[in-house]
């Protein structure tokens, strides 16, 4: 019985080993990373923060400077808000895979400065679209939880956020090219260091504008424009910074190309911007509307906006119902979204829209009135290299087959609301229209812009329910009084009430 005993051990032992002698290998997928490298976290990254600036342009940004306005559950446009998250969980969502592309970046021998440039302009951008949007948040501590066990983190002023993110702008800038490593997984520039640094240069001029308000920034501006080898920016629309996305499935879609009908036509154009662009004679608003399907019936189309800020019942009946007022342009729409003889549109033809030339242009163009950089180009020339580059932007953009013709005649530029004349304040106010108009669907930028300035005019609607005031900021998420309730509450003695209508400290 022994023997039998030993026997049965041996062999047991014999298949013990024959399982286990390749168990490693057999049960690891070659196709699942055990290892996360910076190009696997990169894409994910552009991808998540693009979209969701495509959302806050479709969901808000367009409405509250009245690209587009609402015929129905209309609340949104009346400015009866609650709490508004989606910038916030995004940037902080997006900022732990924008860390571990730093510190895997910074881990290498020698460090993957590419990496780390391509992470600080990312992180710029993000934290600029959450502060821009909410005031004061957390920042310097935002991202310590798992390196220094810091999981409250403090709420830092706009003041030093500004500050921070300049500053990590002007070191990506310093930083890129000085290493070697492709930047692969980079779904925006397809791994171009020089098409980074330009947008590393023209983010600070964004930035340092907007901080204008508050501080002489002409020195820093004209320290990026001296030095244009050290300093690339911008030099035309091949260098916008914007996700082209694809047509095939499964594939990184246009965002509204698979979004409900019914969704989709609750959001029309504005009266605003038909008002203003028809005045113009200006040939983009076939881009960024369509005729009305009761104009086209009648044999005269006409792109028709509605007035933001009605009523259910005016909105509803606005012109006759929702058949006299124009859907947004077909360009932008869903798969479905079209009127009777129209094919279905195209899932590839908007783009996700960090920064494109054309604002850049016209930034320059405003510091050069006010005096604020010196340079061998005038504020006349940076004011119409910017509307002919959004011109050719969209030409270049909307394809042949859908019969829009983008192309402005010459006296398109020789008219007295577009011309380079009259004082500066007249030639500051025609900057900014056009700027406004560069702006469409460029998430919330066209918000935080009018909000510096105050131009073009934004009028609250006659039946808005924010006492004749447009909204400045978003609350915070009602989460934070939970999960971070002293360093929210700190921030709000220190800025304000948590409300929609005070003044963060860049706008101030």
């Amino acid at each position: 019985m022994r023997k039998i005993y030993l026997v049965f051990a041996a062999f047991s032992m014999f298949l013990l080993n024959a399982c286990t002698k390749d168990f490693t290998e057999v049960n690891t997928n070659p196709n699942i990373p055990t290892k996360v490298t910076p190009n696997l976290l990169l894409s994910g990254v552009i991808k998540s923060a693009i979209n969701e600036q495509v959302g806050q342009a479709w969901g808000t940004g367009n409405l509250l400077v009245q690209y587009t306005a609402k015929i129905q559950f209309v609340n949104e446009d009346r400015y009866l808000w609650g709490e508004k998250n989606g910038i916030w969980n995004n940037v902080y969502g997006n900022m732990r895979n924008v860390q571990n592309i730093i510190d895997l970046a910074n881990a290498n021998s020698p460090v993957q400065q590419n990496y780390l440039g391509v992470a600080l302009i990312l992180k710029s951008w993000l934290f600029s679209m959450a502060t821009d949007a909410y005031g004061d948040i957390p920042y310097s501590e935002a991202t310590k939880a798992k390196s220094n066990g810091i999981y409250l983190p403090k709420y830092d002023t706009q003041e030093e956020i500004y500050t921070g993110l300049l500053a990590d702008l002007k070191k990506a800038n310093d930083i890129l090219g000085t290493s070697t490593e492709p930047i692969s997984g980079d779904i925006l520039f397809a791994g171009s260091v020089m098409k980074w640094k330009k947008l590393a240069n023209s983010l600070r001029l964004r930035l340092l504008m907007r901080l204008s308000k508050k501080k002489s920034v002409n020195t820093d501006m004209q320290a990026i424009l001296s030095n244009a080898t050290l300093n690339p920016i911008m030099s035309s629309n091949d260098d916008n910074a914007e996700l082209k996305y694809l047509a095939d499935v499964p594939a990184n879609q246009w965002p509204l190309y698979d979004a409900r009908v019914g969704s989709f036509d609750e959001i029309r154009v504005s009266k605003t911007l038909s008002d203003r662009l028809s005045a113009l004679n200006d040939p983009r608003l076939s881009v960024f509307g369509r005729p009305s399907q009761k104009s086209v019936a009648a044999g005269s189309p006409k792109i028709e906006g509605i007035p933001n800020g009605l009523g259910d019942v005016a909105a509803l009946n606005f012109n006759g119902g929702p058949q006299g007022v124009s859907r947004v342009g077909f360009s932008y729409a869903c798969l479905v979204c079209n009127d009777a003889g129209q094919t279905p549109a195209l899932p590839n033809v908007a783009r996700g829209i960090i920064m494109n030339y054309s604002e850049l242009q016209f930034i320059l163009a405003e510091a050069a009135e006010k005096g604020m950089i010196s340079t061998s180009t005038t504020a006349e020339t940076y004011y119409t290299n910017g509307v002919q580059a959004n011109f050719a932007y969209y030409a270049a953009m909307v394809p042949s087959s859908y019969g829009i013709i983008v192309t402005p005649t010459p006296s398109y530029y020789t008219q007295p609301a577009v011309a380079y004349t009259g004082t500066s304040t007249e030639k500051l106010g025609k900057i900014a229209l056009q700027k406004w108009v560069s702006l469409f669907f460029n998430g919330l930028e066209g918000w935080f812009d009018w909000r510096r300035t105050g131009i073009p005019a934004v009028v609250p609607g006659i039946d808005n329910l924010n006492n004749n005031k447009v909204p400045v900021r978003f609350i915070y998420p009602l989460s934070e009084q939970a999960l971070n309730a002293s360093n929210r509450a700190a921030a709000v003695t220190r800025q304000g009430a948590d409300d929609i209508n005070t003044l963060i400290w860049i706008a101030k």
